[in-house]
């Protein structure tokens, strides 16, 4: 078979390989299968895989058929495939409407966190499935876990386990507080793992 599917879209390559990979492999189809019902070479559905061959758009919609998707859920897979994401300082700051709440990892990952700047209430009272990571990196916060108030100062961090009730506020305007958390889609689990896993 020629590999014309090859082509290389010039304005901005689509680069879907993780996200092909994943839903391969939820699907529990081989590269042989998808070769199959795509009508692409097992090396070239590889390549894309790997990143080593960025599909046209329609060797994409070729692909996502054989995947029983569609192109355009594998690319919005894709944004969150990344395995490296940077976020500057300079990015845009804020989400609305909430001012002052900056995203550290975006798209949907199995890791949260945010950054919450000033001085402010969260207003309500939060249960997270899974374990939450609280750093204040500048001024202080006060939370209540489990009937107890803590103040947290400069530096130090609160760990609260999955179903700890909780609510926080800011105690100053310069108050920069860091929530980091295993994502509630994510089932995490204190059990360590088997020997042979």
């Amino acid at each position: 078979m020629d590999d014309k599917e090859k082509e290389r879209d010039t304005k901005e390559p689509l680069r879907v390989g993780v996200a092909v990979r994943k839903r391969r492999r939820a699907l529990r189809l081989t590269l042989a299968a998808v070769s199959a019902r795509s009508g692409l070479s097992v090396p070239f559905l590889s390549q894309i895989e790997n990143e080593r061959a960025r599909p046209s758009m329609r060797s994409l919609e070729r692909v996502a058929d054989a995947l029983e998707t569609t192109a355009v859920e594998l690319l919005a897979a894709s944004d969150t495939a990344r395995t490296v994401d940077l976020v500057s300082a300079a990015d845009e700051q804020g989400l609305d409407p909430a001012p002052g709440v900056r995203p550290l990892v975006r798209g949907h990952h199995q890791l949260h966190a945010l950054e919450f700047t000033g001085d402010r209430d969260a207003g309500r009272e939060y249960q997270h499935r899974n374990d939450e990571l609280m750093y204040v990196v500048s001024g202080s916060c006060q939370v209540e876990a489990e009937g107890r108030a803590y103040r947290l100062e400069c530096g130090d961090a609160l760990f609260l386990s999955g179903g700890v009730r909780h609510r926080w506020r800011a105690m100053t305007e310069e108050t920069k507080l860091l929530v980091v958390a295993v994502g509630d889609h994510i089932h995490a689990t204190s059990e360590p793992p088997s020997p042979e896993h």
